[in-house]
């Protein structure tokens, strides 16, 4: 027998929580939250472990190893995004939502609703680092302690995502018009 998924956690609940943990995040480490550190630490090591005498060479690598001398994949950002990870897939297992699928528009090709994925992917990856942080980092974390950076960033980023939604809609969204 086929259980049916949960429900969705309403949505302002949800926030609270989110809020709940970023406050005692700031609280319990002195830090808010962010994930593109994570991806950035994952970049060094391979790049350290790839090609040694690059990163040895470029002044931006070594100024990275000198500000994580036990390593890149010591920060706790890195131990933030793997329990994200890991906290993400005991949810779906609890509500019963554990499956493999590609939402995409009607008539959307995989190949194409994957690569634009990956390419935005990139550019806000790429973003992030320009803005020294991501949506978690900059924007909520930002926000929780009044930071105008943080007030900006998320401005910025929801205000954009808005004004290219229409754009690309297409290749997520489910009916035929």
């Amino acid at each position: 027998m086929i259980e049916t998924p949960k429900k969705y956690m309403n949505p302002y609940l949800a926030g609270f929580f989110l809020g709940f943990v970023l406050l005692a995040t700031i609280y319990i480490s002195g830090r808010g939250l962010g994930a593109s550190g994570a991806l950035k630490s994952v970049v060094m090591q391979t790049v350290q472990s790839v090609t040694p005498s690059h990163a040895e060479s470029v002044d931006y690598y070594k100024k990275y190893a000198d500000q994580h001398p036990d390593g890149p994949l010591k920060s706790w950002l890195f131990f933030e995004v793997i329990g994200v990870i890991i906290g993400a897939f005991l949810s779906a297992v609890i509500s019963n939502r554990v499956s493999l699928k590609l939402e995409k528009g009607v008539g959307v090709k995989n190949s194409t609703r994957i690569a634009a994925a990956i390419f935005g992917g990139a550019l806000f990856g790429f973003g992030s680092q320009i803005a020294r942080g991501c949506t978690s980092g900059s924007a909520l974390s930002g926000m929780a302690v009044m930071s105008f950076g943080g007030i900006i960033t998320m401005l910025s980023i929801f205000g954009m995502a808005y004004a290219l939604a229409f754009f690309f809609r297409k290749l997520w969204i489910n009916k035929a018009n």
